[in-house]
């Protein structure tokens, strides 16, 4: 699935490094989204450690030099969050950057969905970024300031068909994030997120190049889906100087379905 109006992916990330010296974590770093802006990030100067259930995939991108380390983490686990944010920490001596990036959806109709898809849904697409989100902002408090992004949805703007587990929890990211930009902002610490659309991932790929697909796409004024990158160079903006002012905020890349 192509588009003739993307944008060149290296034209995204052409400007000078705004992000040298500064250490960065990426959960679910190790594929998609995650990998992209693990990408992005190392680009732009920064030291990038994924956390991920994936440690292979993760260390790969340590070895072909996109990140520069890599342990495994369960966002589900508080003991697994915190061992290893210790470890950046002992590392790196900061963390100036954590993108809340691991994220799953099980996509049932509202009558038929189980209450274990409700609950893993929430507990990794919730609950785990608040709990990286306060393991880490506690070190952020500590050095005197930070940059938290999380991955949230157009899913958390509108009602999506199937989705009812993801909406609540991309909706529930949202009001998050709000109270912890509230609560950390006068520590020098910004929180918002990020609203893709569909993102053409290898995953993303194969789940929409088919007839509904192409339906979806007609419903985006731009008439394309998100690639990779653009979200990527949307981090990178809000993890730069530039977005200092930019707290509690809901960034979205949807190429304008939400406005409808």
């Amino acid at each position: 699935m192509t588009d003739a109006t993307a944008p060149d992916s290296a034209r995204l990330n052409a400007s000078p490094p705004v992000l040298a010296g500064r250490v960065a974590i990426v959960t679910g770093g190790a594929s998609g989204i995650g990998a992209a802006i693990v990408e992005a990030f190392a680009g732009q100067g920064a030291q990038v450690v994924i956390l991920d259930l994936d440690l292979a995939a993760a260390e790969a991108q340590v070895g072909d030099g996109r990140a520069a380390a890599a342990l495994a983490c369960n966002v589900s686990e508080p003991d697994s969050i915190a061992r290893a944010v210790a470890a950046v920490v002992d590392r790196f001596g900061r963390i100036d950057i954590l993108v809340n990036s691991a994220g799953l959806a099980r996509l049932r109709a509202a009558e038929e969905i189980d209450l274990t898809d409700w609950d893993i849904t929430l507990t990794v697409n919730l609950r785990g970024a608040f709990l990286v989100s306060q393991q880490v902002g506690r070190q952020m408090i500590s050095q005197g300031g930070g940059r938290i992004i999380s991955l949230a949805s157009q899913a958390a703007t509108v009602a999506l068909e199937g989705h009812v587990a993801y909406c609540a929890s991309k909706s529930g990211l949202l009001g998050m994030t709000r109270v912890l930009a509230l609560e950390w902002g006068h520590h020098g610490i910004t929180v918002n997120t990020i609203s893709p659309t569909v993102v053409l991932t290898a995953l993303g790929r194969e789940f929409w190049d088919n007839p509904e697909g192409e339906a979806l796409k007609a419903q985006i004024p731009t008439g394309r889906f998100a690639l990779p990158e653009e979200i990527a160079a949307a981090a990178v903006f809000l993890a730069g100087d530039g977005a200092g002012m930019i707290n509690g905020a809901d960034l979205v890349v949807d190429g304008g379905y939400t406005i409808r």
